[in-house]
């Protein structure tokens, strides 16, 4: 009684109560037969403390692989963190230079537009000029009262016929 007490965990008094109610039989000589105790009580508690051990060191092989599994995901985890910081940086100065170049266009537009403005007014000028000497090369019409040998336009030789 005292071995299988101590073998299933239970104690002596609920053996004995269970054998009085019925529930556990002995044999003749007394003993209480290991088919009995596992039908009443099941697998012996020194039998599931081994299970229990060699699930331990199962269980602690596994947890370091899990240990270990988790630390690369940890270590991977943060490299592509670096890496999407790295790349959101990028992002930030091409925006900027994008940002630079657009102000460049706009200041060289501006010169432009004062470029071709200075051109159109001195085109305009330049032409007004010429319309102006054409106009004054044009023959006058004569005044006769006014006009006397000394103020009488002198023509041009021509040396050639």
């Amino acid at each position: 009684m005292t071995k299988a007490a101590k073998e299933w965990g239970v104690s002596r008094t609920t053996i004995y109560q269970k054998v009085n109610d019925g529930e556990l039989s002995r044999a003749a000589d007394k003993k209480i037969d290991t088919a009995e105790m596992l039908r009443v009580f099941g697998e012996p508690l020194s039998k599931k403390r081994t299970e229990q051990s060699l699930n331990s060191s199962h269980n602690t092989h596994l947890n370091s692989l899990t240990v270990q599994s988790c630390t690369a995901l940890e270590h991977q985890l943060d490299l592509e963190k670096l890496k999407n910081e790295h790349l959101r940086q990028q992002v930030s100065d091409q925006k900027q230079l994008i940002e630079n170049y657009q102000q460049q266009i706009s200041q060289l537009n501006k010169t432009l537009d004062k470029a071709n403005a200075s051109i159109h007014d001195f085109s305009q000028v330049r032409l007004l000029e010429f319309k102006q000497f054409e106009h004054n090369d044009e023959p006058q019409p004569e005044q006769k009262s006014t006009m006397t040998p000394a103020n009488a336009p002198k023509k041009k030789k021509r040396w050639f016929f």
